[in-house]
């Protein structure tokens, strides 16, 4: 069954923090020592989801707040006490935040569930100084992988759209955003035990050969 964002992490959302994930271990191990981390800097997770980043820069000291549409996934991160209170149902192209109002943006694994990304681009632009955004990389869609998970014994896939490199940087160049750094990565040994617990071992040597996960950092431009 193939679902929009927010039918799928209102079903998924109980589940989502046991999942067994490599995208999501991947990206973490990518850009992890890349954000800022030290205590007083402050940081929106776009998409926050359960609060995965949050709760990771949380302990760090960092100053964190997040936004995402789906109540439920919210729902779930209320229930970290750290990261009670710290969340927003909102969208991202329109978030209800004043310009420059955080040091870092983080858009995790969410620019892809909409057709077009420039006005997305455009706010994560103005709230943040920094605006980082993960996702599936576009040769993964390409090559026919798909967001999907399973829940009550049935498999339901997420509506989910290709964003070229061009166009992300095209989308990013409008914002006034100047390149920083961008990792491609393919899935390597540390994941290889998550598509093991997953039961999927016998993908993991055929999925490793694909880029997987596609990180971009920009910084806005001073003009």
């Amino acid at each position: 069954m193939l679902l929009s964002a927010v039918e799928a992490y209102r079903i998924w959302a109980p589940q989502y923090d046991a999942a067994v994930n490599p995208l999501l271990a991947l990206e973490s191990r990518l850009v992890a020592n890349r954000i800022e981390g030290t205590p007083g800097h402050s940081l929106l997770d776009v998409g926050s989801g359960t609060g995965r980043w949050m709760a990771w820069a949380c302990v760090r000291g960092v100053r964190v707040f997040g936004i995402d549409l789906c109540p439920e996934m919210l729902a779930e991160a209320a229930r970290k006490p750290a990261l009670a209170g710290r969340s927003a149902q909102a969208d991202l192209r329109s978030i209800p935040m004043r310009d420059n109002a955080v040091d870092t943006v983080i858009c995790s694994f969410t620019l892809g569930y909409l057709p077009s990304i420039r006005p997305a681009m455009q706010e994560l632009a103005r709230v943040g100084r920094r605006v980082i955004v993960s996702d599936l990389h576009p040769a993964a869609v390409r090559a026919g992988w798909t967001r999907s998970f399973r829940a009550a014994g049935e498999v339901h896939q997420i509506a989910h759209y290709e964003h070229s490199v061009a166009a992300l940087d095209a989308a990013a160049g409008a914002a006034r955003l100047l390149p920083a750094w961008r990792v491609e990565a393919c899935f390597g040994e540390p994941e290889r035990e998550l598509f093991c617990r997953a039961g999927k071992e016998s993908e993991f040597e055929k999925a490793t050969q694909v880029p997987a996960v596609l990180v971009t950092a920009w910084n806005k431009s001073s003009d």
